[in-house]
């Protein structure tokens, strides 16, 4: 997809981070924008910005949760009605939320809510609008997994088990999808997206999702989490929107990626032991992230 101009673009988590930085940038290449996410205050500032980008743009929003069939479908609806259309030509499946709780001592409640929002998102979103995909001339699906979907860990003395899991379902059925759609629709392309330490209101906006109060030293981690990363949100939807035009299914965002991923391929057996962090941070990859 060499140019985004007059493109009709489906964006999940188009409220803050990278939902919001792809949104401004797609809009200033001239492609109309249906948004969503489950925080509407997010939501109007996005569409603010976008019309600052680009007044000729179409752009409508959309409160929705992407791990409720019902109000995807509802989402796809009104985004049809909205933009007087038939089809879309991408859809960035990109909301998520971050939980470290444990699969073996704490509730299913938290793990299962990250896990249906970063994984069954994915999936409903992805069944509700690929038969517009599918109409279009032109079409991409780009799917958001993370270096979480490469190395399931944040550390030895950390949990992480519904993300990573959630992160590694989103690569493989991406990864799948590469076939499926050159055998199917060929002129639909896929691609997976693998961001590192990217500066963004994850940490805040999970806290929030999940029902949770957020303290002092949530509230620190958050700061430095955003503030300290070594690659902004709108560096990363420029990186993710150059590998879309590019055709490539695999995209890695930030230097961090590229070193966990080689690291990943020069020792996978020894992934999850403590010298493996000790080789990433004396690279400088993932200091905050990654203990």
């Amino acid at each position: 997809m060499e140019s985004f101009e007059a493109k009709i673009a489906v964006i999940t988590g188009g409220g803050t981070g990278m939902g919001r930085e792809l949104a401004v940038a797609l809009a200033n290449a001239g492609a109309h924008l249906a948004l969503c996410d489950v925080n509407e205050e997010n939501l109007a500032a996005t569409k603010d910005l976008c019309g600052q980008a680009n007044g000729a743009i179409t752009v409508s929003t959309h409160r929705c949760d992407v791990s409720d069939e019902a109000q995807v479908a509802r989402f796809r609806d009104e985004a049809l009605a909205a933009h007087d259309t038939d089809h879309i030509n991408l859809l960035f499946n990109n909301a998520g939320i971050g939980n470290t709780s444990s699969f073996i001592t704490d509730d299913r409640e938290a793990w299962e809510k990250t896990f249906n929002v970063c994984w069954n998102g994915v999936y409903i979103c992805s069944r509700v609008f690929m038969p517009l995909l599918v109409a279009s001339d032109e079409g991409h699906i780009i799917n958001t997994s993370s270096v979480n979907g490469m190395w399931a860990s944040l550390g030895p003395s950390r949990t992480h088990t519904s993300y990573s899991a959630a992160k590694f379902a989103v690569r493989g059925f991406t990864e799948a999808l590469v076939t499926d759609l050159r055998l199917n629709a060929p002129h639909v392309k896929a691609s997976v997206v693998f961001p590192g330490h990217i500066g963004t209101e994850i940490v805040t906006n999970s806290a929030q999702v999940l029902g949770r109060d957020t303290d002092a030293e949530v509230n620190e981690f958050s700061n430095a989490f955003r503030n300290l990363a070594p690659t902004t949100a709108a560096q990363a939807a420029d990186i993710i929107l150059a590998g879309v035009q590019a055709g490539d299914w695999r995209i890695l965002v930030g230097e961090d990626a590229h070193i966990l991923d080689g690291l990943l391929r020069d020792d996978p057996t020894g992934a999850y032991e403590q010298a493996f962090v000790d080789r990433l941070h004396a690279l400088g990859a993932l200091e905050v992230l990654v203990g």
